[in-house]
């Protein structure tokens, strides 16, 4: 596989300009698998260290300065080291960060987040990867039934039960409206694939037919409203307002994951579409950049949590600095006024977007959901996950962001799959800045770039 000789040029410069990454990547490897302690955190030749944040601009350790829209994978809506939260945090640390006992606050959050995301009643944990964990536990002690349907390419954190089918290449990824079930990682056991039914995202009909082949067994559906691992993937017209009708029907559960969407309008996606499901797990934004997550829903399930009841426990669960930040978060910095603002300087970045690579004859397609966007390079829409296979170029994108970054900028999270996130604290200048750097990638991209076609993608 040839490369175009400017590609090799960004590389070697990407290299040039991060070598002290590269030598605490040696030194990291010997005793941190791939020197990092997140899968998704590597990358080729090796990752990025970083040494500090503020506002909108991040830093690494060979002193490069970026324009920040990776965001933290979107946990960073605030922005990053808020100043409200640095002034409230700090003294909050004076008073204590574990306490052992349930902390006084942990109720007015609770109230906080009942009245912004319609929702009844709330238990916190810490990540994200514990809330959707905990609420197929719960869905399946309500219904009584084991089954849990999830859709194909979408992630919901690495526990075994949802690490299923989450990113096959093309090959594995089966029939259409049958998607194949694979563990996505080695030391799943097999025996947790009994329970998991695999349909397709935006296909109702999909996910009909698996109520039909388990008419007594489906516990609960769980899906990211927006699926957030696959870019930006808009749901169809109807298509959660089926779901909610067929969870109905079949006496199952609805859940969206809005760990990343709960971020993304100021009541989520529940209400961006106007359709409310039986439970929501939201974490990443709500608390600015420190770890919280929730389980929330209607009171008649959520209240089956308790002594003697569904287990749910944990040590840092509502630990005072997480509650504090989740309510100078909501309350005072991710305001609606704030949000909506957001929202429109990421939509001028998409139309910029838009514009320069339409301008240029380079193929793509730019999704957008509040905060966030996607740019895909391919002209076709993208509905699913066997969409995003078929039709993407991900050669073109790795030269994109390679080429991004040698000029100061974090287009997005890293991924051919994620999505850039715009914070509070961004303003049109940085976007002008973020789109004068893409303008001066436009000749690279218009050379004759090898699309990569990934036979894993579970690197990502």
């Amino acid at each position: 596989m040839s490369l175009p000789d400017s590609l090799k040029r960004e590389m070697q410069l990407f290299q040039s300009r991060t070598k002290r990454s590269g030598e605490i990547y040696e030194e990291a490897k010997e005793y941190i698998p791939f020197g990092v302690n997140s899968n998704y955190r590597y990358s080729a030749p090796y990752p990025i260290y970083v040494r500090k944040a503020k506002g909108t601009r991040l830093w690494d350790v060979d002193g490069n300065e970026y324009i920040d829209y990776f965001m933290a994978y979107g946990v960073l809506t605030t922005g990053h080291s808020h100043p409200r939260l640095i002034e409230v945090i700090s003294e909050r640390i004076k008073e204590g960060t574990i306490l052992g006992f349930e902390f006084e606050d942990s109720h007015r959050l609770a109230k906080v987040i009942c009245r912004r995301f319609n929702v009844d009643m709330v238990r916190f944990s810490t990540t994200g990867l514990e809330c959707t964990h905990h609420a197929i536990r719960l869905a399946r002690a309500y219904t009584q039934r084991n089954k849990i349907i999830k859709f194909l390419g979408t992630y919901h954190g690495s526990h075994d039960y949802m690490l299923v089918s989450t990113k096959p290449n093309i090959y594995a990824a089966g029939h259409y409206k049958y998607p194949a079930k694979i563990p996505s990682s080695p030391g799943i056991p097999k025996s947790t694939l009994e329970d998991i039914v695999i349909a397709q995202f935006n296909d109702l009909e999909s996910v009909e037919d698996a109520f039909k082949k388990y008419p007594d067994d489906i516990s609960a559906v769980i899906l990211e409203p927006v699926p957030m691992n696959m870019g930006v993937i808009l749901p169809k017209k109807g298509f959660l307002e089926g779901l909610r009708k067929l969870c109905d029907e079949y006496g199952a559960i609805l859940i969206f994951d809005e760990v990343k969407t709960s971020g993304k309008y100021y009541g989520g996606a529940s209400e961006a579409f106007g359709v409310e499901p039986d439970m929501k797990v939201m974490s990443k934004a709500i608390a600015g950049g420190f770890p919280l997550s929730v389980i929330a829903g209607k009171r008649e399930i959520i209240s089956h949590y308790g002594p003697g009841l569904v287990a749910h426990a944990g040590t840092f669960n509502s630990n005072p600095v997480s509650i504090t930040a989740g309510l100078v978060t909501l309350e005072e910095i991710l305001t609606r006024d704030a949000m909506n603002r957001a929202i429109a300087i990421s939509e001028d970045l998409a139309k910029g977007y838009r514009d320069i690579l339409s301008d240029a004859g380079i193929e793509n397609s730019v999704v957008t959901f509040g905060t966030s966007g996607n740019l895909y390079f391919t002209s076709r829409e993208i509905h699913n996950y066997h969409d995003m296979l078929k039709y993407l170029h991900i050669g073109r994108w790795f030269a994109f962001y390679v080429a991004m970054m040698n000029r100061g900028i974090l287009p997005s999270a890293f991924g051919f799959d994620e999505q850039w996130t715009v914070s509070i604290l961004h303003t049109g200048d940085d976007n002008q800045n973020h789109l004068d750097a893409l303008q001066d990638v436009v000749p690279l991209l218009k050379e004759d770039i090898p699309n990569i076609r990934l036979l894993s993608l579970e690197a990502y």
